[in-house]
């Protein structure tokens, strides 16, 4: 056959050219492009965990601040809570102040208004006494004809009044 037997004439020279086809592109492609592609991706992989770093620090130092902030909020939160309460105190001991001072008004007005009333009373009771003892006496003068001591008919009438 002498397909065959062109083989190792024609199939090593293409052999030739392939190995050197394939150690210039091991060469160019790998010798070349390969460390500048895997460079670039070293550089790519150490800013994006130089930027997770970074991110991580900054996440710390927010945390840190915000934690500094809630303190210091906690810390107003509670002087605000006291003086809100030394107020109010404040407060309900002048408000008990101006209570006591116008208890102690009411009380004198009061007392005034009870004495007042008591004399009223004294009064009513004096002018009844009299009016009751002058239509006792002029009943008695009438109807019966006899003129009663004024002191007698006075104290019948004030016993009267005073048992019912």
């Amino acid at each position: 056959m002498p397909q065959i037997a062109q083989l190792g004439e024609f199939y090593a020279s293409q052999i030739f050219w392939l190995l050197v086809f394939f150690g210039l592109t091991f060469f160019v492609v790998g010798r070349g492009m390969v460390p500048k592609v895997m460079d670039t991706v070293a550089k790519r992989d150490k800013q994006i965990a130089d930027d997770l770093l970074a991110a991580e620090r900054a996440r710390k130092q927010a945390e840190q601040e915000e934690a500094d902030w809630l303190a210091r909020e906690n810390a107003n939160r509670a002087e605000a809570h006291g003086l809100i309460a030394a107020a109010r105190d404040k407060a309900a001991s002048a408000a008990a102040e101006r209570l006591s001072a116008v208890q102690v008004v009411i009380d004198g007005k009061l007392a005034d208004a009870e004495k007042r009333i008591a004399e009223a009373r004294r009064s009513a009771s004096a002018e009844i006494e009299d009016v009751a003892a002058d239509a006792a006496r002029e009943i008695v003068s009438r109807i019966a004809g006899i003129s009663l001591d004024d002191g007698a008919v006075r104290s019948a009438v004030k016993e009267n009044l005073v048992h019912g």
